[in-house]
């Protein structure tokens, strides 16, 4: 670790990390991207371990997909993940990519960041200087863009175990499995809380603030929520899939996303 943290302080963005690939190679391969140097961390064995707290689960930063997807501490006490590494394109890249490479691209129809808002996590982001924490809802800037500095690498995802009694929720729209998503759905029920995160329909993955203090009051007003929940978001003008048709998926999915939860 400390030679990859030397060399991304001597170079800077002049640098990229690679470890799976699969986010930073089709970018290099459509020319989004010419680093001068690759600096390969795939082989670092302390940022792939999954460690329980008292309180939380802290994922490492290069664990691939399919471990997420195998593990049973996962599995139990974080559904949300479970549930959305099936959607992440197919089984080739589910055993080459990793969540930090995912996270660290911030593809804003990826999964995994809006799995993250909704699970309130944090990232680990190292550098020589020093090592911080960031929150999920602070981490993302915009499409590609986030809150890591060029000579951070991001090593470790800590997030809170759900309290008892939660329920996960997953849902996604997409032209064919595999394929990016129009629009998705992350949501976490608890007792006395209520998250919901939302990607492919903004310039990152976001929290529908409005309509998760709504149905936090009412749960029954699941109407309300739907017309709320469109107006919370700023699809990009893709002449594919307007605005207008964005706006009504996430209706859709959390319509369906609300049905799944006991009533």
């Amino acid at each position: 670790m400390a030679d990859a943290l030397g060399l991304l302080a001597r170079h800077g963005d002049d640098a990229a990390i690679v470890a799976g690939g699969q986010s930073l190679l089709p970018i290099l391969n459509f020319r989004l991207a010419a680093p001068e140097l690759l600096i390969d961390i795939g082989r670092l064995d302390d940022l792939k371990q999954i460690t329980e707290g008292d309180d939380y689960i802290e994922i490492g930063a290069l664990l691939r997909h399919c471990d997420l997807a195998d593990s049973p501490l996962i599995g139990r006490d974080l559904p949300l993940l479970h549930q959305a590494i099936n959607h992440i394109a197919h089984p080739a890249v589910r055993h080459r990519g990793t969540i930090g490479g995912s996270l660290a691209m911030a593809d804003p129809a990826a999964e995994l960041g809006a799995c993250c808002l909704a699970l309130d996590g944090a990232f680990s982001l190292l550098s020589g200087r020093e090592q911080r924490w960031v929150a999920a809802s602070d981490f993302f800037k915009g499409v590609y863009e986030t809150a890591l500095q060029p000579d951070e690498i991001l090593t470790a995802i800590r997030i809170p175990k759900p309290v008892r009694n939660s329920i996960s929720v997953f849902e996604e729209i997409a032209r064919r499995r595999g394929d990016f998503a129009m629009a998705g759905l992350a949501l976490v029920a608890a007792p006395n809380s209520l998250r919901i995160a939302l990607l492919g329909v903004a310039d990152r993955p976001v929290l529908a603030g409005q309509t998760m203090a709504l149905l936090s009051a009412n749960p029954t007003a699941v109407d309300a929520a739907m017309e709320m929940i469109a107006t919370e978001i700023e699809p990009p003008d893709d002449p594919a899939y307007p605005p207008a048709y964005r706006r009504h998926l996430v209706q859709v999915l959390l319509r369906r996303a609300l049905s799944r939860l006991p009533q």
